[in-house]
């Protein structure tokens, strides 16, 4: 395929048609972020456990679905202003989740059919369906990696990423709706920081993340057991928290936002309140 550079499973060290399938490695009684996520929007590549991780969320803030579709709007607007605006044609987008059209490098290269993305995910189903996320324009180029962003020297050192990106240029670097996953343990802010380092000056850095600060007390107050029902761990963080992930940054206006008020491209009457999509965004570029 013209502009496929390559899916590459780095937990196997093999190519994803070779010895060990995908499908050897999912646990199909342990959810997934990834796949819980494709519930809530609506998809089948879910199983049980996700189901009932998801609903668990739901029953503490039923808007959860709102707050998923309102993340994804967020990242095509992100990624048309660094495509367009700012002039951004290779992306590292780390997180990528289940393949749902559009994907990011349809919008990007809808824009300049040029844009190189390499994806990077650790769910063996989202690798499973990795070839929707081949499908770049000729002039463009697509990869997929199979990695964890708590290694990022794995990210940054991989060959396929190496063929996609020119580190020595300007990069647009996606964290959307996956910082969340990471607890302080993981150290959150270092491995941000350590993947903001490999990134030349003028490149973008795109991250929501989920709160609790933009909704009602009552609600905030039942976010920590229903999260830890969900058997997914997650950091809910405050403003403040959010921000820390853009320190030596300069953050593009507006600035730190809900996610649906950074950048919105409808009026304020056809967008749901910020209650209903509790997250923050920002883009920011390195000086």
């Amino acid at each position: 395929m013209d502009g496929e550079v390559a899916v590459a499973d780095t937990t196997s060290g093999v190519r994803s048609g070779a010895e060990q399938p995908p499908s050897a490695r999912i646990d199909p009684s342990v959810p997934h972020p990834a796949r819980r996520y494709d519930y809530w929007l609506g998809g089948k590549d879910n199983f049980a456990a996700d189901r009932q991780s998801g609903d668990a969320v739901a029953a503490a803030y039923p808007p959860i679905r709102t707050t998923v579709i309102e993340n994804r709007r967020f990242m095509h607007r992100a990624a048309r202003y660094l495509a367009g605006t700012a002039g951004i044609r290779q992306f590292l987008d780390i997180g990528t989740g289940i393949p749902t059209s559009p994907n990011m490098h349809e919008v990007a290269q809808e824009i300049a059919a040029d844009t190189r993305v390499a994806y990077v995910d650790n769910d063996p189903i989202v690798l499973a369906h990795a070839r929707a996320l081949l499908t770049s324009t000729p002039q463009g180029a697509t990869a997929y990696i199979d990695a964890d962003l708590r290694d990022p020297e794995r990210i940054l050192s991989h060959p396929d990423v190496r063929a996609t990106i020119d580190l020595d240029r300007p990069v647009g670097l996606m964290l959307v709706a996956i910082l969340h996953f990471l607890t302080d343990a993981d150290d959150p802010y270092g491995i941000t920081r350590r993947l903001v380092e490999a990134l030349p000056s003028g490149s973008y850095v795109v991250i929501s993340h989920a709160t609790t600060d933009l909704v009602p007390p009552e609600v905030a107050v039942h976010a920590a057991p229903a999260i830890a029902t969900s058997m997914i761990d997650m950091a809910i963080r405050t403003r403040d928290e959010f921000a820390a992930f853009f320190d030596g940054l300069e953050l593009v206006p507006p600035g730190i936002s809900p996610i649906t008020e950074w950048r919105p491209e409808v009026p304020p009457e056809q967008r749901p309140p910020a209650a209903q999509a509790s997250m923050y965004a920002a883009v920011a570029r390195k000086p």
